[in-house]
C-alpha cells in the first residue's frame, strides 16, 4: 500500500460525479492514515475560494465542505500556479491552509517513493 497517495482533480462542478469521486477518495485516505495530497486543477481551481465548495450539490454525496474541512485537518490541499493565475486567484483568495504550486511540484510528490498518484 502506497504511504502517500496524490490526488489531482480537473473536474469541478461541470463535471459532478467525478469532482465529487476525486475530494471522497481523498477524504477516506486521509481518514485511513494515508499521506493525501490533493492537487486543484481546471475546474476544481474555484473550490480553493472560500464559499465556493458550499455551492457544490451532488444527491447522495458527502458534502464538499466537509470533505475539504477533513482533507486540510491531516492532508494538503494545492491549487495550480497556471490554473490560478488564468482565473486571477491569489494566495491572498484562497481557503486557510490552502498552498499555491506548480507542475514541478506535482511531479516531484507523485514520484516519489512510496507514492501513488491518481487523476481524477
Amino acid at each position: 500500500m502506497a504511504k502517500k497517495l496524490v490526488i489531482k482533480v480537473t473536474a469541478g462542478a461541470d463535471a459532478p460525479e467525478r469532482c465529487s469521486q476525486a475530494f471522497t477518495v481523498a477524504a477516506v485516505a486521509v481518514a485511513s492514515g494515508v499521506e493525501v495530497s490533493l492537487w486543484l486543477t481546471g475546474e476544481s481551481a474555484w473550490f480553493a475560494l472560500p464559499g465556493r465548495a458550499a455551492e457544490f450539490d451532488l444527491p447522495h454525496a458527502a458534502p464538499l465542505p466537509d470533505l475539504i474541512d477533513s482533507i486540510l485537518a491531516a492532508g494538503s490541499i494545492t491549487l495550480c500556479t497556471q490554473c490560478a493565475a488564468r482565473r486571477e486567484i491569489t494566495e491572498q483568495d484562497v481557503l486557510k491552509g490552502v498552498r499555491i504550486a506548480g507542475a514541478q511540484v506535482f511531479v516531484q510528490e507523485a514520484l516519489a517513493d512510496d507514492t501513488q498518484a491518481l487523476v481524477y
